[in-house]
């Protein structure tokens, strides 16, 4: 599938003629997957089908069992100013990178990658990828006090609206300066602030990708949502280091994954410290998946401190 779903009315008459020939007509856009999702036809139409939308319309088709399943992203910096990274870019460069992965089965079971360009996270990759892609900043939130007076003088409940709805209390109102208080070391990058007050709140200017891991619908032991693996990577071209650490995930679960198995479950099968000494990488706070209440994240008895 084209990045951002963008087709052109050609491409989808394409699709349309030849599943009429050969289906029913019935298609779902996107499915799950991501895919254009063709739904209803004999045996015997299904070869001359698949090689009608290869060779007539121009689809590559794969994508399906134990694979990589298609990566998706959101529009991106196409039509979004949120966009933190070049989703449709990293989306079409993995897709042809992994083109063995894509149409090979090869591992315990279905690998996702989806990529938002910011944590609004509009193609829900946290819930529903194996390996999300989700754009943020490092540095601090931009903010125009000025454009802030103007919410507040038009009648906009700052206190109600934003400074009360902040998951860390990293804001704070001064009524008196008429100034909006950022402790940025508090902020989490979770876009409310900026989603209610656009014109006045904007993303820093130190843009990447924080790689999550694990997430997935409920197959055999239910969902998982993703959890931080790095918190931040610079994803510019030609994304050497999320390919390098993707494939090193790919052959540790090759190698302990069972049948059927996402890589989410093995990891909570055998423990996130197994799994991160494996991939060398360093516990960290923003490993953490509940940091208000139990971490999953133990260190050795030799580590830690008396």
């Amino acid at each position: 599938m084209p990045s951002g779903w963008f087709y052109t009315t050609k491409a989808l008459r394409g699709v349309c003629d030849v599943w009429e020939k050969y289906g029913s007509g019935l298609t779902n856009l996107h499915g799950a997957t991501g895919d254009i999702i063709l739904l209803g036809t004999t045996s015997e139409n299904l070869q001359p089908c698949f090689d009608a939308l290869s060779d007539e319309a121009g689809f590559d088709l794969g994508g399906s069992g134990s694979v990589l399943r298609t990566p998706s992203c959101c529009v991106g910096p196409a039509r979004c100013e949120w966009s933190c990274i070049d989703t449709l870019d990293i989306c079409n460069d993995l897709t042809h990178e992994f083109q063995d992965e894509l149409h090979r089965p090869m591992w315990p079971y279905k690998f996702k990658i989806k990529i938002s360009g910011c944590p609004n996270d509009c193609v829900a990759a946290i819930a529903r990828a194996d390996m999300p892609i989700i754009g943020t900043w490092r540095d601090y939130l931009r903010v125009d006090q000025d454009e802030v007076r103007k919410y507040v003088a038009g009648g906009f409940d700052i206190q109600r609206e934003v400074i009360a709805m902040c998951p860390t209390w990293a804001l704070d109102w001064d009524e008196k300066a008429q100034e909006l208080k950022v402790k940025q070391e508090e902020c989490v990058r979770c876009m409310h602030c900026i989603n209610r007050m656009p014109k006045a709140i904007r993303p820093g200017v130190e843009r990447g990708a924080t790689i999550l891991i694990g997430g997935k619908a409920p197959i055999i032991k239910g969902a998982l949502l993703s959890w931080v693996l790095v918190p931040f990577m610079k994803m510019e071209p030609p994304y050497t280091e999320f390919k390098e650490l993707a494939r090193k995930i790919w052959e540790w679960w090759d190698e302990n994954g069972r049948t059927r198995e996402r890589v989410g479950e093995l990891i909570e099968r055998l423990g996130m410290a197994q799994f991160l000494r494996e991939m060398g990488l360093k516990p960290i706070p923003q490993m953490v998946f509940r940091p208000r209440s139990n971490p999953y994240v133990f260190w050795p008895p030799e580590k830690r401190r008396k």
